[in-house]
């Protein structure tokens, strides 16, 4: 039996980067060796690291298979499902000792990526929007200018909870990666302005806003107006907020979000009817395309968190 690879001196500790990446949010893949069967240079319990980047921690036994095994953990963190699969070697895949090979190598590769959702405003919707989205998966991280709603009494769930005399204040203690979802329900639109204009120039892959469509509008022509969308991709840009579900009570508006944010991270969202403006009227809004149209009329919405 071939000796288990060592690492290298200074390499950090296999376990130590999965929790680091994990509180930082950024994505990876984790390969363990389940099952071998002949000649192999992996051993069971074997682990390999991969990030999204192909950086690799740990080995599972090297050689060819090992190069397959990292292509599948991308794939892996791609579409973040787990996979189990079996890798057949020959003679001309080899490890690391360069014996040859012959047999089986079964490998599991699970995605260690722990979505996050940092909460703009810590009012009623956001309280209900924090529990329902820690049991759908989500790391959650509530701010606010207020500790007598940002705490962590009212935010038993969160894992974090950021109270400080401004919003602005808040900002300086946070690290946003492109894992994470922003979703901005704070008490008032001057604060929705502030929020959403620190989200979209942060590296989150989503960013959601709760209002009706003029309360939307009307931030996002003065963020064009004061030149902050220059350069942005407003794709990422959900507002309104939520699956329309028909509901209003703060519980329904909570569950319509979460819904959102579920179909965003799997990648669903495409055929969803949602409430969000479409993409052509957010062009024509900040002044990107030019458009006749009259806005459409719609009903009086909710204007934020209370």
């Amino acid at each position: 039996m071939p000796d288990v690879p060592t690492p290298p001196a200074g390499a950090p500790d296999l376990f130590e980067e999965i929790a680091r990446l994990r509180a930082v949010g950024e994505p990876a893949a984790l390969a363990t060796v389940i099952g071998t069967r002949g000649s192999t240079p992996g051993q069971e319990t074997m682990r390999l690291l991969v990030k999204a980047s192909g950086e690799i921690l740990g080995t599972v036994g090297g050689g060819c298979v090992e190069a397959d095994v990292v292509d599948a953990a991308l794939d892996v963190i791609e579409s973040d499902r787990p996979q189990r699969l079996t890798f057949r070697l020959t003679e001309n895949a080899t490890g690391q000792t360069g014996l040859m090979c012959g047999g089986e190598l079964e490998v599991f590769i699970e995605p260690l990526t722990t979505p996050q959702l940092v909460l703009f405003g810590a009012g009623h919707i956001s309280k209900d929007l924090a529990e329902i989205a820690v049991r759908a998966g989500f790391r959650v991280t509530v701010v606010d200018d207020r500790v007598s709603f940002a705490n962590a009494e009212r935010f038993p769930s969160a894992q974090r909870v950021i109270a400080e005399e401004t919003f602005a204040a808040c900002f300086e203690k946070l690290t946003v990666p492109p894992s994470a979802a922003c979703v901005v329900v704070t008490r008032g639109h001057a604060y929705d302005l502030e929020c959403t204009d620190y989200a979209l120039h942060t590296q989150a892959g989503y960013v959601g806003l709760i209002g009706s469509r003029v309360k939307v509008r009307n931030i996002l022509r003065r963020l064009a107006s004061s030149g902050r969308l220059e350069g942005l991709d407003l794709g990422r840009l959900h507002a309104p907020i939520g699956i329309d579900l028909g509901g209003g009570v703060h519980g329904e508006i909570a569950v319509a979000i979460v819904a959102e944010l579920i179909a965003w991270r799997h990648g669903h969202l495409a055929g969803l009817r949602t409430k969000r403006i479409s993409a052509q009227e957010m062009r024509a809004v900040t002044g990107r395309v030019s458009t006749d149209a009259p806005p459409p009329t719609e009903p009086a919405e909710a204007q934020g968190e209370e």
